[in-house]
């Protein structure tokens, strides 16, 4: 299984969209657990990484890098 290549601060797009009509999340915590904020209505939602390596589908916007 590929793994996909994502961020802090990533905008993400889910296999499911959100209930408000917006499919385009931000990583805004990682760790164990994943925080992503739908970027509609700004909900946030925290699930496990296992779980968000499943249910994510492509990386939207790559955050900028501080090294620049």
């Amino acid at each position: 299984m590929e793994m996909k290549e994502f961020g802090l601060n990533d905008v993400v797009e889910m296999k499911k969209g959100h209930p408000c009509g917006a499919n385009a999340w931000k990583i805004i915590r990682m760790g164990a657990d994943i925080r992503i904020k739908c970027e509609g209505c700004q909900h946030s939602v925290m699930i496990p990484r296992v779980e968000f390596n499943k249910k994510m589908k492509k990386v939207l916007v790559k955050a900028e890098t501080e090294a620049e």
